[in-house]
């Protein structure tokens, strides 16, 4: 077996795949911290519930997708820094927006059907697919060509 070698312009990091890979860490962050509001939102004195929250599963899923979208960015900040400029900024984007998505969903269920939590969400998600898939559309045409 030979040892896989890399190109060097996939080892090279742009500003967008460095404030990709920032805001991963951020979103990290948040989910570390976050779990303080996972313990109150279970606990049995129901602390959350005193400032409104209904749903404290939401404040659980707001949690681990913070941490789900910081590995994400992380990953494909450091993975595929060469990849176009804009691919970066729709996974940043989404990756951050997806995960406060949960949070109004703590307080009330109605969000659902709101037209600007619909259109946010739909916009959110598609600028974290096309995102993701550009990036990687980006690293395999690298690693054919």
């Amino acid at each position: 077996m030979h040892p896989v070698t890399l190109p060097e312009t996939l080892l090279e990091t742009g500003p967008t795949a460095s404030l990709l890979v920032a805001a991963g860490v951020w979103s990290l962050a948040l989910g570390g911290v976050s779990g303080w509001a996972v313990a109150a939102a279970f606990h049995p004195s129901q602390m959350l519930a005193r400032v409104g929250v209904r749903h404290p599963r939401r404040v659980l899923q707001l949690h681990l997708d913070w941490i789900i979208m910081g590995c994400v960015m992380v990953a494909v900040g450091l993975a595929v820094p060469t990849a176009p400029a804009w691919a970066h900024l729709l996974v940043t984007a989404g990756a951050i927006v997806n995960p406060l998505l949960f949070a109004p969903l703590a307080f009330s269920s109605g969000w659902y059907t709101s037209r600007p939590y619909v259109a946010v969400s739909l916009a959110s998600f598609t600028a974290l697919s096309v995102g993701l898939v550009a990036c990687a559309v980006s690293l395999t045409a690298r690693l054919v060509g």
